[in-house]
């Protein structure tokens, strides 16, 4: 553009008409430049949540693969023809499915997997509690055996030791030995 300029200026200095031809192209051309960037910026955030049909394990902006160039470049083109970034997913999720998508919509079909470390660790948290109290109602029931004078079985005397006995003190790194 520079070049362009200086021709003109070195060539015609008073063909005003001229001038002012070639700097509104360089002002439309700065405004393409800025429209350019921002379709960039979009294509690259939604090639960054989208992933390859081939490769699997990357986005399609980072994969090489063909199938990647083309949907970045009908990215691209949607992005050009003024449709919105949900739309762009929606279309992409209608051709290749929801897999295509890094974050799949939350759904009743879904809600199991996203769901399911949370019921097994309340599942896992639920059993260990019924333990313990199954454990501290037994306690009960053996001191209440052991007043009435009913014998405990070996089991039952080696429970009730561990839990009478109190526990030994913590040895530290830094505290001297006795």
């Amino acid at each position: 553009m520079k070049k362009d300029i200086q021709f003109i200026f070195s060539s015609s200095l008073s063909d005003f008409k001229l001038i002012q031809i070639t700097l509104s192209f360089t002002m439309a051309s700065a405004e393409d430049v800025k429209q350019r960037q921002v379709v960039e910026d979009r294509a690259r955030n939604i090639s960054h949540n989208v992933r390859c049909t081939e490769c699997g394990s990357q986005s399609i902006e980072d994969s090489q693969a063909d199938v990647a160039v083309l949907l970045r470049r009908l990215i691209r083109d949607e992005i050009k023809s003024g449709k919105s970034d949900k739309e762009i997913y929606k279309k992409l999720e209608e051709d290749f499915g929801e897999t295509v998508l890094y974050a799949p919509k939350f759904d009743l079909q879904t809600a199991a997997i996203w769901l399911s470390p949370v019921i097994v660790g309340g599942v896992a948290a639920g059993v260990w509690a019924y333990q313990k109290h199954r454990q501290r109602t037994n306690v009960h029931i053996m001191a209440l055996n052991l007043v009435r004078g009913v014998p405990l079985t070996p089991r039952e005397k080696e429970m009730m030791i561990d839990i009478l006995t109190p526990p030994l003190p913590a040895r530290r790194w830094w505290w001297p030995l006795k």
